[in-house]
């Protein structure tokens, strides 16, 4: 199942995900039950590239004309998540195909990836075998990050509100990503007056995921508009995105009327621009 996450088309869960090489973000895409990853992400974490998709393209061309076989035989075309936000058909490859495209890299990280590779492998089949192994791994890498254990909990509870009302949506007629990000954008708007591609904007964002840069009660506000979705939705049985779209708008509407009166008599903007990509510390002060 998908799990969709507040930001822009942001699919998170088991599905869609970044993993860290030595501070190297590799994009990742679950398919047919086992993870495909970026080859370019790959190239750069391996070449330290400031052009890892000339790279790719010139590594292509080379290995064929020494007489080896074409690499792109062993890629197949996923969508993935851009520094812009959008989704592109990206270059990607299994474990095995990674495997035999760092042979033709030379670079002395080759032999630690191949561990590295070989971990995320052996933790995906563990978290199969034992799912809330996959909660406690996002804990734990929130909280070296440096986040609250409050704030972490909070966190936590979102993730579950957010499964739940896409499972929701998923049992009651919708199919297509896109509608999955009108609904979301639906709540969103109704809840902090901004879509989630307005408020990464607001945030000074770009592919990182939203939620992790919310202060508590910007998450608080959050769930209060999934929850009132969630709930809205049953009460009505409702079916099919049409329907399913007036539920996301009211219940934004509930959580964004409870926010403006908590503004009104705190006289404090609830939505905050403030980030925490180089505040390690500030992600501590996260209230």
């Amino acid at each position: 199942m998908l799990t969709y996450d507040v930001g822009v088309n942001n699919f998170i869960s088991m599905d869609q995900k970044l993993s860290i090489f030595e501070g190297k973000e590799i994009r990742k895409n679950m398919s047919q039950g086992e993870w495909w990853f970026s080859v370019i992400d790959v190239v750069g974490a391996l070449t330290d590239s400031t052009q890892p998709s000339k790279y790719w393209t010139a590594m292509k061309v080379r290995v064929h004309g020494e007489g080896d076989f074409q690499l792109s035989t062993i890629c197949r075309q996923l969508k993935l998540e851009s520094s812009d936000g959008k989704k592109y058909e990206t270059d990607c490859a299994n474990t095995e195909g990674i495997l035999r495209i760092i042979q033709s890299i030379p670079s002395p990280k080759a032999e630690p990836f191949k561990l590295w590779l070989a971990k995320v492998g052996y933790e995906r089949i563990q978290e199969i075998e034992d799912p809330e192994l996959a909660t406690k791994r996002t804990r734990d890498l929130y909280k070296a990050k440096g986040y609250s254990d409050d704030w972490i909990e909070k966190r936590m509870r979102g993730i579950a509100v957010r499964e739940n009302l896409t499972r929701e949506w998923e049992n009651r007629g919708l199919k297509e990503k896109k509608e999955y990000s009108i609904l979301t954008a639906e709540i969103s708007k109704a809840t902090f007056g901004m879509t989630p591609s307005e408020y990464k904007g607001f945030k000074n964002l770009k592919r990182e995921n939203l939620r992790d840069h919310m202060t508590d009660l910007e998450l608080i506000f959050s769930m209060l508009g999934e929850s009132a979705t969630t709930e809205i939705t049953q009460s009505r049985d409702s079916q099919g995105f049409p329907a399913l779209r007036t539920d996301a708008n009211e219940g934004g509407k509930i959580a964004g009327d409870a926010k403006k009166a908590l503004e009104l008599k705190t006289g404090k903007k609830v939505s905050k621009s403030d980030n925490f990509l180089s505040e390690p510390e500030g992600r501590k002060r996260l209230k």
